[in-house]
Order: structure tokens, then C-alpha cells, then sequence
């Protein structure tokens, strides 16, 4: 096991660099059906903004730390987790979350919201919680990684499509719909597709160690979306913004995890296995639960 901690996912410069920029049309596809207003509607509801950032953006990371400490899992491996829980929502959160008849504007709200929030909150987290654990600690000590070039890559990959694919929106929505239509999947297959090839060249290792981060990612993620139901439970939201903040803190942008773990952690093994297994996973569970939701009448369940 403490072989999983040195290895590493080969992955080119050529492969990153289109990675980054799959990603980047992802948030602008995500972007082009964002507005002003989307922001002006949640402000109008502060209770739904501080509950979806107090479940997203504080709990979980404080509970993957809490369940690291727990069952202690291989340093990579711990990074990894904390890396996904510090990331934000991922953008089929809003596909999902219409498919549970769930509130989908204040989950295409909280996506843009949180995508705003993470590029500070994002290498915070994931600062504090990784050298909060020592044996974290001392892995992020021998990459040295440079929290400033963290958040400056946040910024690029996640601010600047969001603020452009906004701004073509305020100017022209009819184009940003059709855009928005055309980029979503093609986008996705692109991003997915990369993945797949990166990890078809290192299938030796995904095989090899796996097995070591299956159930730890299945738990995780069922946590997480437990989490964003009893949240939203407590603070006595309708039934239908319950689901909207169990599959928003469910669905996180594994991707932007990934990422960030090929650029500054050279493909570290245990976090790449982890944040791609739940990139995988997420989608699998998030489904289940939509279609569980999507054929459940909102009156069996009350708030």
C-alpha cells in the first residue's frame, strides 16, 4: 500500500493542456445558461445561499477530514478525498437535480454561486484540511506545492469562462442557448473522453490499485449527499430543495480535481484513483437517486 503514495499517472504536457482547456469549455457551456438574475434570485433567499455554502463549501470538507481521521487511509489517498470535497458543484448537478423535480434554478444558482465562491474557498480548503493531517502534511511538503499558482489556476479555468460565457449571454441569449446546447455534450464527451485515454495508458496501475479506493469513494460520495439532504433537513427547506442540496453537494466537480492533481501533483497515484473513481461513481449515484426522486411524489415526503 505504501507504494500507492509514490505512484504516478502518466500524463503528458500536450494531454494537461488540452484537459485545461475541456474543462474551460465545460464552465463556459455552464456559464452560457447563467445570468445576473440567477445571482439577484438567490439574494433574495439568504437562507438558501448560507444553507447550500454551509453544506458545500464548510461541512464537507470538515467531515472528509473528520473521516479521514477515522479510518485513516493512504496519505494520497486522503489528499485526494480532500481534494474533491474542496472543489465545487459539478454542472450536471443542474441536470440532475430537474430530473428529480428538484428546485433547478436554485440549483443552477448555487452551481454559478459556488463556482464564483470556490476560486478563493477551493485551495483553502484544500490547504487547511490537507496540512491539518499530518500524514497529508508531509506529502504536500514533498511536491511543494505553491498556493498561489493553485488559485491562480482556479481563477483561469473556472472565472474566466464564467465571466464570458455571462457576458455573451447578457448580449445575445438566443446565441448563448444555441451555444449552450452544442458545447454541454460535446464538451463532456471531450473532457470524459481524455480521461479514459489518460487512464487507458496506466491501466496497470488503475487495476492494481482500485480496489483500495472503491468503497472508501462509494462512502464518501453517499456521505456527501446525505449531508446536503439533513442540512437542508435541519434548516426546514421545502422537500424539494432538500433533493437540490443533497445532489449539489453530492456532484462535485471532480473534474477541476483532477486537473489540479495533473498539474501540481504530477498524476500522484492515490489522489488521481480517487478524485477519477468518483468522477465515475458521482454520476452512478446521482442518476439512482434522480430517477428514485423524479418517481416519487414530493407529498410522500414533507420538510
Amino acid at each position: 500500500m505504501e507504494q500507492l503514495d509514490n505512484v504516478k499517472i502518466n500524463f503528458d504536457s500536450n494531454g494537461l493542456w488540452v484537459l485545461n482547456i475541456a474543462l474551460a469549455i465545460v464552465m463556459f457551456g455552464v456559464a452560457l445558461g447563467i445570468s445576473i438574475h440567477d445571482f439577484k434570485s438567490l439574494f433574495k433567499q439568504p437562507k438558501l445561499v448560507l444553507v447550500g455554502v454551509l453544506a458545500q463549501f464548510i461541512l464537507l470538507p470538515l467531515l472528509t477530514f473528520l473521516v479521514i481521521i477515522l479510518i485513516k487511509p493512504q496519505p494520497s489517498i486522503a489528499l485526494g478525498m480532500i481534494m474533491v470535497a474542496a472543489c465545487p458543484g459539478g454542472n450536471i448537478s443542474n441536470f440532475m437535480t430537474h430530473l428529480a423535480n428538484g428546485n433547478t434554478a436554485l440549483s443552477v444558482s448555487l452551481t454559478a454561486f459556488g463556482t464564483l465562491l470556490a476560486m478563493i474557498i477551493t485551495p483553502i480548503n484544500f490547504q487547511l484540511y490537507g496540512n491539518l493531517y499530518e500524514p497529508t502534511a508531509q506529502l504536500l511538503k514533498s511536491v511543494e506545492l505553491q498556493p498561489f499558482e493553485l488559485v491562480k489556476l482556479v481563477l483561469l479555468i473556472l472565472g474566466i469562462p464564467l465571466l464570458i460565457g455571462m457576458f455573451v449571454r447578457h448580449k445575445n441569449k438566443t446565441i448563448a442557448d444555441k451555444l449552450s446546447k452544442l458545447l454541454k455534450p460535446i464538451s463532456i464527451v471531450v473532457f470524459v473522453s481524455i480521461v479514459v485515454i489518460a487512464f487507458s495508458k496506466n491501466m496497470d496501475v488503475f487495476n492494481t490499485y482500485i480496489h483500495h479506493v472503491l468503497f472508501i469513494g462509494i462512502a464518501h460520495n453517499f456521505l456527501a449527499i446525505l449531508l446536503g439532504f439533513f442540512t437542508a433537513r435541519v434548516f426546514k427547506l421545502s422537500f424539494q430543495d432538500q433533493k437540490t442540496l443533497a445532489i449539489e453537494t453530492g456532484i462535485q466537480n471532480s473534474g477541476l480535481g483532477l486537473l489540479l492533481i495533473f498539474t501540481f501533483f504530477d498524476g500522484l497515484g492515490g489522489m488521481a484513483i480517487m478524485a477519477a473513481f468518483w468522477g465515475i461513481w458521482h454520476i452512478i449515484s446521482g442518476l439512482a437517486i434522480s430517477f428514485f426522486w423524479s418517481y416519487k411524489p414530493s407529498k410522500v415526503v414533507k420538510a
